[in-house]
């Protein structure tokens, strides 16, 4: 099966990470009652061209008897600029059986435009992310606030290359059952674009705790094919375990 909306699910819940510290997140994914995938997401200062830049590294990899079926190693990296919380370049290096994708593009906010190892240099529109820095950037912009409020967040992504409008939907507030105990979470719904593997436009369902950590804890989507579950499995700050129950 296509994996890239599983991707496009752990990319959201980048909406948590600040990295200021060093973040670690682990993630289970859960094909009905089968355990099919694992997700790993780091978050940490770093430099670049000799500048201060927030570097997030994303790598997802199917497990088990899923593996043996449909064997995934992808890689996702993008540094952001810590000012204006824009991306500076991403990675994307994609492993899916025989299948093979690697790009880097670099990004130039001044001029509206982007370079891509692959396609070239392109004009895009203004304040384009990547698909891993949009959701840092919704939060350090306060575009979070406008969703709760009820309104709808629209922002220019730029991912393999295709050029789309991410538009993100709040749902409201439910209570779930979680690793960590009952917790009452923001359900935040990012709209696929079209073509992708979901049953219907509000089928990607990401869960946000209620809290001051505001921590993505869950998320759920219905494909064609049947339903997926990702869990929150581990989260550390400085290698430090923050999965406490209250």
């Amino acid at each position: 099966m296509k994996v890239k909306l599983i991707f496009f699910l752990l990319f959201a819940f980048i909406i948590r990470m600040n990295a200021e510290p060093l973040e670690e997140m682990e993630y289970i994914l859960r094909f009905g009652f089968i355990k099919g995938g694992k997700a790993t997401l780091i978050a940490e200062n770093e430099k670049i061209n000799k500048k201060p830049s927030i570097h997030y590294r994303m790598r997802g990899r199917t497990t088990g008897i899923v593996d043996k079926i449909y064997e995934v190693n992808d890689v996702y990296e993008s540094w952001v600029d810590p000012e204006t919380y824009l991306p500076i370049k991403s990675v994307r290096n994609v492993k899916e059986q025989r299948y093979r994708f690697y790009d880097e593009v670099t990004y130039d906010h001044k001029n509206d435009s982007l370079f891509s190892q692959k396609s070239g240099r392109l004009k895009v529109p203004d304040k384009v992310n990547d698909l891993v820095s949009v959701f840092f950037y919704i939060r350090q912009n306060q575009y979070f606030e406008d969703l709760l409020a009820g309104k709808r967040v629209q922002i220019p992504v730029y991912h393999g290359d295709d050029l789309f409008m991410m538009e993100l939907e709040y749902i409201g507030i439910e209570n779930i059952d979680t690793k960590i105990g009952r917790k009452q979470c923001y359900v935040v719904s990012p709209k696929v674009p079209k073509g992708k593997l979901l049953k219907g436009s509000n089928d990607l369902k990401i869960y946000i705790t209620k809290d001051k950590n505001r921590l993505p804890i869950y998320a759920e989507f219905e494909l064609v094919l049947g339903s997926l579950k990702c869990e929150l499995n581990s989260y550390k700050i400085d290698g430090v375990n923050q999965m406490v129950e209250e």
